[in-house]
């Protein structure tokens, strides 16, 4: 009895969080199916249209755990009415700006169009809009590989970081962070590295993708400082306000990336891909809020480390795509195995020191 009792309260808890999920999941596969039918005329059309969505929305979670993971680490400052607007304002940028506006803005940019014509080539010519989707590929992933290397080397390289998963590592980088702006000239060292292995034109438009990355990274940063200390002294809140929501959708927007890339291997039409990315974003963000609300970082001490190297990881494939083809099944199984790993170092952390928790709050930590 107890045991029905207790399975009961973990599906209503999972319920409650991932409502909006499964309800996006319903619709968004029954208009994939729809639309396919609509397409091809055929019940086969419509159940391959059915499981490409599917796919997707399974591709961009396994691609996104990590990202949730960061998410939650940012999102747990934030005052609730900002927790709330990154679920509802947030979800319908990241489902609808970087799942639909994006590719049509670099359809736009590349082939010099206005954005209309550029929805007509994905509604009309799907072929001709996902090659030129592919050959903007190098500046999208030069871009958001910065972006996120800059997320991850400033949690390694952070003189006030106190708990390290691998020791030898992370204690090093720690201590190399009273060097300003060591993270930066190795991000530049990459950004070199990899512009070398590339042809004239392809290593120009890498590096200044992948510098603007890092400018970007840079500035979200400053600016969502600027803002979070405004907005501290007009309401007299703390952290987490408009600058964090700000950096929490580019942060967002530079894990899209490689999905939105990816998904043209399996459907050129836009609004297939929408769809099949929009299920897996409604999921990372309901995760992200269970994160929080559960305080789960806080109860497994090295989670968080997992999804950083993963982060780095990501970044690291994202610059090595330029060079050559790695399927997205790689990035989301290292990126998997990353947290696993911390995951368990947590739990056999958590074995062997009862109460550390309490012990840190103690002092402070």
């Amino acid at each position: 009895m107890r045991i029905v009792i207790s399975f009961q309260r973990i599906v209503m808890a999972i319920f409650r969080y991932f409502t909006w999920a499964f309800l996006f999941t319903i619709v968004g596969l029954a208009l994939g199916a729809w639309l396919g039918y609509e397409t091809t005329g055929t019940v086969e059309g419509a159940l391959s249209v059915f499981f490409i969505c599917l796919v997707l929305g399974i591709l961009e979670i396994s691609l996104s755990f990590d990202n949730a993971i960061v998410n939650a680490r940012i999102l747990r400052d934030m005052t609730p009415r900002w927790q709330r607007r990154f679920l509802t304002w947030g979800i319908i940028i990241a489902v609808f700006g970087m799942r639909i506006i994006f590719p049509l803005a670099v359809v736009a940019i590349a082939a010099w169009i206005d954005p209309i014509s550029a929805l007509r080539l994905a509604i009309f010519q799907p072929a001709e809009y996902a090659r030129i989707i592919g050959e903007a590929h190098t500046g999208i992933a030069a871009f958001g590989g910065s972006f996120l290397m800059m997320v991850g080397m400033k949690y390694f390289f952070d003189v006030e970081k106190e708990v390290h998963w691998i020791q030898v590592l992370e204690s090093r980088l720690s201590k190399f962070a009273s060097v300003q702006g060591v993270e930066i000239g190795i991000v530049l060292l990459l950004i070199l590295f990899f512009s070398r292995q590339l042809p004239g034109d392809e290593a120009h438009t890498f590096m200044t993708a992948a510098i603007y990355g890092l400018l970007t990274f840079l500035a979200v940063e400053g600016l969502g400082e600027v803002l979070d200390a405004t907005q501290e002294q007009m309401e007299t809140v703390h952290k987490g306000g408009l600058g964090a929501f700000i950096y929490l959708e580019v942060l967002d927007a530079s894990f899209s990336f490689d999905g939105v890339i990816g998904a043209f291997a399996l459907s050129t039409n836009l609004f297939v891909i929408a769809i099949g990315l929009g299920i897996g974003a409604f999921y990372v963000r309901s995760l992200t809020i269970m994160l929080v609300d559960k305080q789960t970082l806080g109860q497994y001490r090295y989670l968080e480390h997992g999804a950083f190297y993963a982060i780095i990881v990501l970044a690291v494939i994202m610059y090595a795509q330029t060079l050559m083809h790695i399927p997205e099944v790689i990035t989301g199984l290292i990126g998997a195995a990353l947290i696993l790993f911390s995951f368990v170092s947590s739990l056999r952390y958590n074995k062997a020191n009862p109460g550390w928790q309490e012990k840190e709050e103690a002092h402070g930590r």
